[in-house]
């Protein structure tokens, strides 16, 4: 079984609403509510063993027709492991994803951080990595009113926006209350600009080089 719903409104420029480091029992939930408030659809890069843990937030994650797609088994920098590391780590979550019928097609490494490995590897599984181009710095705990403030700035169509629906590691916030605050007004300001919020597809997965945050 494929890991998303078939992408509607394809007539509208889309923008590509994206969630790492989750699922979380609690802030996923509600991170779900508010798009589902939205009528937005959106993507969702996983900690697999924590996908396991949570399969019933991944199976609302498909029925919504969110997608979703591998962050990674251990959130390690590539930087920091091997090449055989990085496949182990690969492997393991993708093996973890399978065993809930989700088959990724996208990966989003931790922090969106590559080494001269990352990219073999995406290409030895099948992959293609999947980075961003808005950083909303959600991780630091911002409010919701000034991460609006710093999106709306660079926001045009085919943006892939970087939020988080838990707490990795590194986050300087102790909950994802503004995440969760920021979804609504969001999805308005993409609207305005004749967009629809709607999952990445492959088309989507273009690298971004010098990445910096989750």
């Amino acid at each position: 079984m494929d890991n998303r719903a078939d992408v509607t409104d394809q007539a509208k420029p889309r923008v590509s609403l994206t969630f790492d480091d989750g699922p979380d029992p609690i802030w996923t939930a509600r991170v779900l509510e508010a798009l589902r408030g939205a009528r937005a659809r959106a993507t969702f890069f996983v900690v697999a063993p924590r996908a396991r843990e949570f399969p019933g937030l991944i199976s609302e994650m498909r029925q919504a027709g969110h997608a979703v797609e591998l962050h990674c088994a251990h959130h390690v920098r590539h930087t920091e492991l091997t090449r055989e590391e990085i496949e182990a780590d690969t492997r393991d979550g993708l093996a973890n994803l399978e065993q809930l019928e989700t088959r990724p097609r996208l990966w989003r490494p931790p922090w969106g951080i590559l080494s001269p490995w990352t990219e073999p590897v995406a290409e030895e599984f099948g992959l293609r990595l999947a980075l961003w181009t808005i950083d909303t710095h959600d991780w630091r705990g911002d409010p919701a009113s000034e991460m609006l403030k710093s999106v709306e700035t660079t926001l045009a169509p085919g943006s892939t926006i970087l939020l988080h629906d838990g707490l990795g590691p590194g986050a300087l916030r102790s909950g994802c209350e503004e995440t969760v605050a920021v979804i609504g007004e969001l999805v308005e300001s993409i609207r305005a600009l004749g967009c629809e919020p709607a999952p990445m597809t492959v088309q989507d997965a273009v690298p971004v080089p010098e990445r910096t945050g989750a």
